[in-house]
């Protein structure tokens, strides 16, 4: 719990007793791998924080196949947060890849806190802020480089990722087919 503790205080000052408030309203979350943290066509539940493990955040095309678009590991925020705080239905899955552990807060929770610590607001708009450029600032290069490159900068952005994760989720994140990513893989070896 100290992880998160110390993730948050990067935001903005609270004292122990709003810390402790904070982690009153926490509730532990066990997913198994393959199990979902929220789910297309259902309203989000939770605004989360990986305590160990990793989720990835997938949608279907227009011809059914699954893309993952990212993924989050420990010591991150994970949460579909645009529609959990309008409580919209998701229109993308966010499955567990390994076996996860988070510290989860419901909408209620969540604006408790945000209702009773001053400043909460500007604190998790900043972490909110954080999470996305996170996720620009490691799927841009998956725009314009080429697939090797793509593979290099993945293990950059998710050290020892890749030895964690199925490969067809890796392979589908850089839009690349899975035998292109055996190739590209037994190259760089």
């Amino acid at each position: 719990m100290e992880e998160f503790i110390n993730y948050i205080l990067q935001f903005g000052n609270l004292n122990k007793q709003q810390t402790d408030f904070i982690m009153s309203k926490a509730k532990t979350l066990e997913l198994h791998k393959d199990e979902y943290f929220s789910e297309a066509g259902k309203i989000p539940r939770y605004v989360g924080f990986i305590l160990e493990g990793v989720l990835r955040f997938c949608y279907y095309n227009n011809r059914g196949e699954e893309i993952t678009h990212s993924f989050v590991d420990e010591n991150n925020f994970v949460s579909d947060q645009q529609k959990f705080e309008a409580q919209m239905v998701a229109s993308e899955y966010v499955q567990a890849v390994t076996n996860c552990k988070l510290l989860v807060f419901s909408k209620k929770d969540w604006d408790e806190i945000g209702n009773t610590i001053l400043g909460w607001d500007a604190i998790a708009g900043l972490i909110m802020k954080n999470c996305l450029l996170k996720t620009i600032e490691r799927r841009s290069p998956l725009v314009s480089e080429d697939a090797t490159t793509r593979y290099s900068l993945f293990n950059e952005h998710f050290p020892g990722l890749v030895n964690r994760i199925p490969l067809s989720y890796v392979a589908s994140y850089m839009g690349i087919t899975q035998q292109s990513l055996s190739r590209i893989r037994k190259n760089i070896r």
